[in-house]
C-alpha cells in the first residue's frame, strides 16, 4: 500500500472517530446540564408519607385501634313487651297482662377488661407491623437509591473512558503520521471505542430501571425525572456487635410484635380461664294489668358454664390458649436468635465490603492511575506497546467499577442491618455525610 492511500485511510479514520467521540461528548454534556442532587433523606420522608403500602398499613392500624372501644363495651340492652291473654278484638288496652321490660347482659367482672386488653395488644401488634413495613420500605428505597447512583456512575465512567480513548486515538494517529506507529494501533483504538459505544444503551437501560423502581417507592409515575444520587461517604462503622444486639432487641419492630404476641396469648389464656365464671342477665319490668293493680318486677339470670355437659368446651379453650402462649414464646425466642445471627452476619458483610472499598480507594485506584499514566508515557516515547496501554485502560475502568460496586454493596448491607436493628445507624445519617464532607474540605 503506497503512502497516499495510507494517509487517506488515516484521514477517514480520524473523521469518523472525531464525529463519534464528539457525539458521545455532547451526550455527556447533555447529561450534565441537569445534575440536580437527589437527597436520600428527602426520598425517605416522601416515601413514608406517600407509599400506598404504608397508607394501607396505617389504615389497618387505625381499624385495630377502633376495635378497643368495641371490645370493652357491653352488649346492647334489650327492650321487651309481653302481652298476655291478648283479646280477640285485638285491642291492646284490654290485654289482661302487659309487661314492659328492659334487660342487660353483664359478663362476670374482669371479662370486659381482659377483652379490652387483648384488643389493645392486637392494635399494638398492628402498629409494630406498620413500623416493620416502614423499615422494610426504607431498606428497599435505599438500595434502589444506591443502585441508581451506581448506574449514573457507570455512565460517567463510560464517558470518561470514551474521552480517554479519544486521546489514545490522537496519540496513535500522531505516531502513525510521523512513521513511529502502525495503522493497526489506530484500528485497535477504533475497535475499543466501538466496544464502549455498544455498552452505553445497556448502561442507560439500567439507569432507567433503577429510576423507575425508585419512583415506584415514592408513588410517582415511573417516568418522573430524578436527580443524581449523592455518593455515599466511605466512613468505617465503629459500632460494636454487642451494642447492635442490644439495640436490635430493644427497637426491632418484629421483636416488639413477638413480645406483644406473647402478652396477647397470655391475656387470651386468662380470658379463657375466666370463662368458667358465669355471666348474668339483669332485667327491670313494669306490669300493667287490665282491671287489676299494676306493679313492677325484676329478675336476675345466670349462665352455668360449669355444668358437666358444657365444661369440656371451656377446658379445651384453656388448653388451646396455653398452647398458643407456648407457641408465641417459642417464636419470640426463635426471632431473638435469628436477630443475633443476622446482626453478626450483616455486620461482617458491611465490614468486609467496607475494607474492599477502602482498599480500592486508597491503594488499587491510585496505583491503576499511575500505571495508566506510565503506559501512556511509555507508548508515546516508544518504550511500550499499544496493547499494554489498552490493557491498563481496561484495568483502570474495571477497578473503578469494582470500587463503586463495593461501595454500593456496603450500603445495601448497611440498609439491611438497619432494618434488622429497627433504627438508623449514625453512620448513615446526615451527620455522617457532614463529617465526611468536612473531612474532605480540610
Amino acid at each position: 500500500m503506497n503512502r497516499s492511500i495510507r494517509f487517506l485511510l488515516v484521514g477517514i479514520t480520524v473523521v469518523s472517530l472525531s464525529s463519534w467521540t464528539g457525539a458521545c461528548h455532547v451526550a455527556h454534556a447533555v447529561d450534565q446540564t441537569a445534575p440536580l442532587s437527589l437527597v436520600l433523606q428527602d426520598m425517605v420522608r416522601e416515601a413514608l408519607a406517600r407509599n400506598p403500602e404504608l397508607v394501607a398499613a396505617r389504615k389497618e392500624w387505625e381499624a385495630a385501634t377502633n376495635r378497643i372501644a368495641q371490645a370493652r363495651s357491653l352488649d346492647d340492652p334489650i327492650l321487651s313487651v309481653h302481652l298476655w291473654n291478648f283479646p280477640q278484638t285485638f285491642n291492646v288496652t284490654q290485654t289482661q297482662n302487659s309487661i314492659f321490660g328492659l334487660s342487660q347482659n353483664l359478663p362476670f367482672p374482669g371479662k370486659l377488661a381482659l377483652k379490652s386488653e387483648i384488643a389493645s395488644r392486637s392494635a399494638e401488634m398492628t402498629e409494630q407491623v406498620l413500623h416493620g413495613k416502614e423499615r422494610e420500605l426504607i431498606t428497599r428505597l435505599k438500595q434502589a437509591y444506591y443502585d441508581l447512583f451506581l448506574a449514573h456512575k457507570a455512565i460517567q465512567i463510560h464517558h470518561e473512558q470514551v474521552e480517554l480513548l479519544r486521546q489514545f486515538v490522537e496519540i496513535t494517529n500522531a505516531k502513525f503520521r510521523t512513521g513511529k506507529g502502525s495503522q493497526a494501533d489506530v484500528l485497535k483504538a477504533q475497535v475499543e471505542l466501538s466496544v464502549l459505544h455498544q455498552q452505553l444503551p445497556v448502561l442507560e437501560q439500567r439507569r432507567e430501571t433503577a429510576a423507575a423502581l425508585l419512583n415506584t417507592f415514592l408513588d410517582r409515575d415511573p417516568l418522573s425525572p430524578l436527580g443524581v444520587p449523592q455518593e455515599p461517604p466511605l466512613i468505617p462503622l465503629n459500632t460494636t456487635i454487642d451494642d447492635l444486639h442490644r439495640l436490635a432487641l430493644n427497637t426491632r419492630p418484629e421483636l416488639k410484635a413477638a413480645e406483644l404476641t406473647v402478652r396477647h396469648s397470655e391475656q387470651s389464656r386468662a380470658l379463657a380461664q375466666r370463662q368458667y365464671y358465669p355471666d348474668f342477665n339483669v332485667a327491670f319490668q313494669r306490669f300493667q294489668n287490665f282491671q287489676a293493680n299494676d306493679g313492677f318486677g325484676a329478675y336476675v339470670a345466670m349462665t352455668i358454664p360449669f355444668s358437666f355437659w358444657t365444661k369440656p368446651k371451656y377446658d379445651a379453650g384453656v388448653q388451646e390458649a396455653a398452647a398458643s402462649v407456648a407457641a408465641a414464646q417459642a417464636q419470640q425466642h426463635k426471632l431473638e436468635n435469628l436477630t443475633r445471627f443476622q446482626v453478626k452476619d450483616l455486620l461482617a458483610k458491611v465490614r468486609a465490603t467496607e475494607q474492599v472499598a477502602m482498599l480500592y480507594h486508597t491503594t488499587i485506584l491510585p496505583q491503576a492511575v499511575q500505571n495508566l499514566e506510565a503506559s501512556r508515557v511509555g507508548y508515546r516515547t516508544g518504550k511500550g506497546g499499544f496493547l499494554d496501554l489498552i490493557d491498563t485502560q481496561r484495568a483502570w475502568r474495571g477497578f473503578q467499577h469494582e470500587y463503586y460496586r463495593a461501595l454500593v454493596e456496603r450500603e445495601h448491607r448497611l440498609a439491611e442491618l438497619e432494618q434488622v436493628i429497627g433504627s438508623d445507624l449514625s453512620g448513615t445519617s446526615q451527620e455522617r455525610r457532614s463529617d465526611y464532607e468536612s473531612g474532605h474540605t480540610q
